[in-house]
């Protein structure tokens, strides 16, 4: 391992036991997806083993859920709590609105889901994830049904997208909704997320996007030294 990817794993663990200290008694909380979810978890389960009792955690994901059990966190499902307390998940570009793109590792939709069933939202990251754009260093992560893929590769190329359909060991990745996901880019820019981001979901076959656009209430950003909290910066981006 790389003293670069210690650093990172200090920061992410940091981060995660900061995040946990939000989680009250007796709460309904979504558990997100990721590397530095998975630090959450775990500084979670020790805080459970420690006394907290929580009433239930969403996953956001099967890999979330399959961790989650093996660490006896107690699960549930938003059929029974459509409303949850707090949702902790990190992102993999944070600008300075805490406007959020999410998806790398393909859960967004459900990621997505989870968070807005949430009261409230806080994303924890190492400072590597934060930028003065979104979609500055990884692609817009689109989630279609496989039966739209060539047309809705054509709409978003239509609104200036470079798109590469997300492969995963040699074959298409499939979310866990059994859905593909289109990663974009867009190499002559944007003018506007939240018009980006309407006109995407505005194509007919397209699930979800991974923006996540004034969700987060506050970011915690951990580096090796600590944890700094982020709230949302006054302006908006265009």
């Amino acid at each position: 391992m790389t003293q670069q990817s210690n650093t990172q794993d200090l920061s992410k663990s940091l981060v995660g036991q900061a995040a946990v200290q939000y989680i009250e008694e007796n709460m309904l909380i979504g558990l997100g997806t990721g590397s530095t979810a998975t630090f959450m978890l775990q500084a979670l389960a020790q805080r459970i083993e420690q006394g907290l009792h929580i009433k239930g955690a969403v996953p956001s994901s099967q890999t979330t859920h399959d961790l989650a059990q093996r660490l006896g966190i107690p699960l549930t499902d938003l059929a029974t709590y459509p409303e949850l307390d707090l949702y902790i998940d990190g992102a993999d570009e944070i600008d300075p609105q805490l406007n959020l793109l999410k998806g790398a590792g393909g859960a967004l939709v459900r990621e997505k889901i989870v968070a807005t069933a949430a009261h409230r939202f806080i994303v924890i990251a190492d400072s590597s994830k934060l930028v003065e754009r979104l979609i500055s260093r990884f692609p817009l992560p689109v989630e279609v049904i496989p039966f739209a893929s060539t047309p809705a590769r054509k709409h978003l190329e239509h609104l200036g997208a470079s798109v590469t359909l997300r492969q995963h060991a040699n074959t298409t990745f499939l979310t866990d909704n059994h859905n593909i996901i289109l990663d974009c880019t867009f190499p002559h820019g944007f003018d506007d997320l939240k018009d980006l981001n309407v006109q995407i979901k505005n194509i007919v076959g397209v699930v979800e996007t991974g923006l996540f656009l004034h969700m987060a209430e506050r970011a915690l950003i951990g580096n090796p030294t600590g944890v700094q909290q982020i709230l949302p910066a006054d302006t908006h981006q265009g």
